[in-house]
């Protein structure tokens, strides 16, 4: 079954889809290239992995400081005694067990594609990053290692193409605002990293194909980013993971509610 959303379906972050989704739109883009690059070309995959501690609201990455400390009465003994010398029984409640949060560290890999040219020598040409929570998490490991390798990129003289298909976290930073989308597709060319394209993507329209720039004077293969999230929904069969009558956060707007359930009701005549 086709999802109800013709571009980025939402609900793919907001149900806990995102890390299958994300592998496998990882693995759809590096064979879509590796088919279309030029023979003095190729391409591979690569991760980063840093450690996060899971919480109750899913992985949180902290530092890891033990907040432990271990009090005892001041006289040394177990309980409080009466002048008389008799000991007091401890109050009812200290007595019952308590429920504490463990240190659950997992570690957390990002995918990304590259591009290499092999001719005349081995050089890194261009960069395919997809967005993952972690990297819209600012003071987090996930936001520092990504930014950090961001900019790297762009003061390196290696093309980045970023591709956030996230509405939740902060967008990485920019000189000039980001417009205004639940989604951005951006290509910084390595001869101008300052002047990047930015595309702006939704739910309610297919995602615009995008450039990929290689070594000139080779030309920029496309990238069809649609047709790979559609082949994902239906091959991973999202529609019975997701329940389309439960709310989005963040909130969809009125117009975008009513939008969507003409499509629910659309998509169930079809049915």
């Amino acid at each position: 079954m086709n999802s109800p959303f013709p571009g980025m379906d939402p609900y793919i972050e907001a149900r806990g889809l995102w890390g299958d989704f994300h592998a496998d739109l990882i693995s759809e883009i590096k064979r879509a290239l590796a088919e279309a690059t030029p023979e003095r070309y190729f391409v591979r995959t690569a991760e980063r992995s840093y450690h996060v501690v899971v919480g109750e609201e899913g992985k949180e990455e902290r530092h890891f400081v033990p907040d432990v400390k271990i009090t005892t009465p001041e006289n040394g003994s177990k309980g409080r005694k009466k002048s008389g010398g008799a000991a007091l029984a401890e109050p009812a409640e200290e007595s019952e067990p308590v429920t504490l949060c463990a240190f659950i560290v997992e570690q957390e890999r990002e995918a990304f594609v590259e591009v290499y040219e092999s001719d005349p020598e081995v050089r890194l040409v261009t960069t395919i990053e997809v967005l993952s929570p972690s990297n819209k998490r600012p003071g987090t490991e996930g936001w520092e290692q990504y930014v950090s390798k961001r900019r790297s990129l762009l003061l390196g003289g290696v093309n980045l193409v970023e591709i956030d298909l996230l509405r939740g976290g902060k967008r990485p930073p920019m000189r000039d605002p980001w417009p205004n989308s639940p989604y951005t597709l951006l290509v910084a060319r390595a001869f101008r990293p300052d002047r990047c394209k930015v595309w702006r993507a939704h739910f309610q329209e297919s995602l615009p194909e995008i450039p990929v720039p290689l070594t000139s004077p080779d030309a920029d293969l496309p990238l069809r980013l649609q047709p790979m999230i559609d082949t994902i929904y239906k091959r991973s069969r999202y529609a019975g993971s997701i329940d389309y009558n439960k709310p989005l956060k963040p909130p969809l707007k009125a117009k975008e509610k009513a939008w969507l359930k003409e499509r629910l009701r659309e998509r169930q005549r079809q049915s």
